[in-house]
C-alpha cells in the first residue's frame, strides 16, 4: 500500500504541475482563453464559498438542538440516586448474609 500512496501522490504532484502550467499559458499567452479562465476561476472561488456556506446552512437546520443543561442535571441526578440505592441494597444483603 506504501508504494501505491507514493505512486498516487507522484501522479497528483504532476497532474497538478500540467494544470499550473496550462493556466499560466492560458492566462497570459492565449487571447480569447485567458477571459474564460478569469471567469472560471470566479465562478470555481464564488461556489465553493457558497457551496460551504450552504452546507452550514443546511447542517444548521436539520442538526436537532441540544438539551438544555437543566434537564441534563436532572438525568445525572435520578441517575446517581438509582446508583446510591443499589450500592444502598448491596450493603445490606452483603453485610445480613455475613
Amino acid at each position: 500500500m506504501p508504494e501505491r500512496d507514493k505512486l498516487i501522490g507522484v501522479g497528483l504532484m504532476v497532474i497538478s504541475a500540467i494544470v499550473i502550467l496550462f493556466y499560466l499559458y492560458g492566462l497570459f499567452f492565449t487571447r480569447g482563453l485567458s477571459e474564460i479562465l478569469i471567469k472560471f476561476t470566479i465562478f470555481v472561488a464564488v461556489a465553493g464559498v457558497m457551496g460551504i456556506l450552504g452546507w452550514i446552512g443546511y447542517t444548521l437546520a436539520t442538526t436537532p438542538p441540544p438539551k438544555p443543561i437543566e434537564e441534563i442535571e436532572k438525568e445525572i441526578e435520578a441517575e446517581l440516586k438509582k446508583l446510591e440505592e443499589e450500592s444502598k441494597k448491596e450493603k445490606e444483603s452483603s453485610g445480613s448474609s455475613s
